[in-house]
């Protein structure tokens, strides 16, 4: 069983900025396997896809987060981030790492981390 450990979360004014963090069990052999992503639940909402990234680093953002967010993984250290800047109080929502198999053989989730943006 992969598990997934996200930090960096917390609670910063409209404009700022956090770096979350994911680091997985996964193998380093194997971590390039995983297409990675960044999900987020806003309050009273549904899960929305935030960000991807391919062992190849292509990425895709939804369009509320492009220019502002950057997602990146580390194939050294298994691990997968989220640059957030320029943040705004809409962003307030638990994020969650993920990893899908480029089979979708697998599929892996992080417990999330709380992001906060006051205005």
């Amino acid at each position: 069983q992969v598990h997934l450990s996200e930090s960096g979360g917390g609670s910063v004014q409209a404009g700022g900025s956090l770096r979350l963090s994911c680091g997985s069990s996964v193998s380093i052999s194997e971590f390039s396997l995983y297409v990675a992503g960044w999900y987020r639940r806003a309050p009273g909402k549904e899960r929305e896809l935030v960000a991807t990234i391919t062992s190849g680093g292509s990425t895709t953002y939804t369009d509320s987060v492009k220019g502002r967010f950057t997602i990146s993984r580390d194939h050294g250290k298994n691990s997968v981030y989220l640059q957030m800047n320029s943040l705004k109080p809409e962003d307030t929502a638990i994020y969650y790492c993920n990893l899908l198999r480029v089979d979708r053989s697998a599929n892996y989730w992080g417990q999330g981390t709380r992001v906060t943006v006051s205005s």
